[in-house]
């Protein structure tokens, strides 16, 4: 009040010392003329008092729900995120009123493959198996996965990163597999311990954490990360990570968690380990449980310590226990060794690996399969042999070398193809899995096969491969035999 008083009262004197102003004006004009003069000059001192206040008041998304509808993810509209509120007006446009449209984090991106096979046995399925009298196919495309990533920095020490993965698209709905490879949060404490929550990559061997299609330079996975680790492997859970720096050059990383476990039967009791699929169908996405949780109130704990005691030199141990039984302690335990050596053009990779599912030749409490009692010996179930038993412990190794290089004819012929960031990779890799110890003086769960492989490279972040497999003792889903094939494999896949 003491403000628009001497405001006023300057004003009339200033009026008053023009007369001829003052004549043509009435005292309510002129009255009038000083209060919205007043009140003019108080806007612009509150203004300058308070200009961030003001600022603040006036931001544009100040009400997400209101005003010109964003860019999303093009641009941040604002320097800092306006508070989130339930009272947030304006109805059609309420779907814009989520924090990341005004203050985008998110980063998504991806990868696709692309494969052609060619067998000289038909192993391939079809699913006319009783039409075709058990008669796959030997040559076939197949759009095997296309996955997005979406990444988010939350804030300096919160981030979030998930995987969408969805398995050959073209089928419908009902039979591809489409599901949560990852999806976590993590909470930076410093470099030598993190947290981290949700769906987490089980660390067990290298690969289970390195699987992306265009990161590798066969199109197949190994067969060791495919039925005695069963990549990819991923469970609801919790756990730590982190980095030491042990002497000068030495590095060691660390990942340890607990999580919902194994699902190692049926819902009949029948054992999903056996000499066909290994241990691939424990997986949680594969249990028979609709809501993915817990199916007999035990957890499982996992964890990985690699150490490098120099630039290109890593080799790592892992572990992984949890109990597989909805109605017994029948734990199954996997246990891994892999390494990496690298030095120049030359790489040499590989994993071992070997699994423990007790008791699974028996039957557990609340079977009702086969007139199977509980404890009896599960005989011809799980086993290509109808007198042996379903697996127990399995073990399986691979070893891969990797030659980079790039011919000097081809980088003057086109510099734009063959130039900078592209590269051929020359690679041999041996696979060899027996997924029943068990069974002595026959090998119906040996698998073997032996990869030669060429690929290019015109940027790191997309590969063409060609790959020949040599398969001595392989498997055929058709016939559930053990056979003798050979295949041609081209591929391509890029990250986006």
């Amino acid at each position: 009040m003491k403000m628009r008083f001497i405001l006023g009262a300057l004003l009339i004197i200033g009026l008053s010392a023009s007369p001829v102003l003052a004549d043509n004006l009435t005292p309510e004009e002129i009255k009038k003329l000083v209060d919205e003069a007043v009140e003019k000059r108080l806007q612009e001192h509150e203004r300058m008092e308070r200009p961030m206040e003001r600022l603040e008041e006036t931001a544009p998304m100040d009400e997400p729900g209101v005003g010109a509808l964003p860019k999303v993810g093009k641009e941040r509209r604002t320097d800092r995120q306006a508070p989130l509120s339930f009272g947030t007006s304006g109805s059609g446009r309420l779907i814009y009123a989520k924090p990341f449209v005004s203050f985008p984090k998110a980063i998504v991106g991806g990868y696709f493959d692309l494969q052609y096979r060619i067998h000289r046995q038909p192993v391939i399925e079809t699913g006319f198996g009783d039409i075709r009298n058990n008669q796959g196919t030997t040559n076939g495309f197949d759009q095997q996965r296309f996955v997005p990533f979406i990444y988010a920095d939350i804030t300096e020490h919160v981030k979030f990163a998930s995987e969408i993965e969805i398995e050959h698209g073209i089928r419908g709905i009902s039979d591809n597999e489409i599901s949560l490879e990852f999806a976590h949060i993590d909470y930076l404490i410093n470099e030598k311990i993190n947290l981290r929550g949700g769906i987490v990559l089980i660390p067990l061997g290298k690969f289970n954490l390195l699987h992306d299609s265009p990161l590798n330079d066969l199109t197949d996975r190994p067969l060791v990360s495919r039925l005695i680790i069963p990549s990819t492997m991923a469970e609801t859970g919790a756990g730590l990570y982190g980095t030491f720096y042990p002497g000068r050059t030495g590095k060691l990383d660390y990942e340890v968690y607990v999580t919902t476990g194994p699902c190692g039967y049926l819902n009949d009791g029948t054992p999903r380990i056996n000499e066909e699929k290994g241990t691939a169908n424990t997986r949680q996405r594969k249990c028979f449980s609709d809501d993915g949780f817990d199916i007999n109130n035990g957890k499982a704990v996992s964890g990985r310590l690699a150490f490098s005691p120099m630039l290109g030199v890593e080799v790592a141990g892992s572990g992984y226990f949890g109990n597989q039984s909805p109605s017994s302690y029948n734990p199954l335990s996997i246990f891994a060794v892999d390494w990496t050596l690298q030095r120049g053009p030359f790489e040499l990779i590989g994993e071992a690996a070997w699994a423990h599912a007790r008791n699974n030749t028996r039957a557990i409490p609340g079977s009702t399969f086969n007139g199977f009692s509980p404890g009896s010996l599960l005989t011809g179930v799980g086993t290509i042999n109808p007198l042996g038993l379903p697996p127990e412990r399995m073990q399986g190794f691979y070893i891969q070398g990797n030659y980079h290089f790039m011919p000097s004819f081809l980088t003057k012929l086109s510099p734009k193809r063959f130039g900078e960031g592209s590269t051929f990779t020359a690679v041999i890799r041996y696979d060899r899995v027996n997924l029943n110890l068990g069974n002595k003086g026959e090998n119906a769960g040996e698998l073997e096969q032996i990869s030669f492989g060429l690929n290019y490279r015109p940027v790191e972040d997309a590969v063409v491969k060609m790959s020949y497999q040599y398969l001595p003792k392989s498997f055929n889903p058709n016939d559930g035999q053990r056979i003798h094939d050979s295949a041609f494999v081209v591929s391509v896949a890029s990250y986006f």
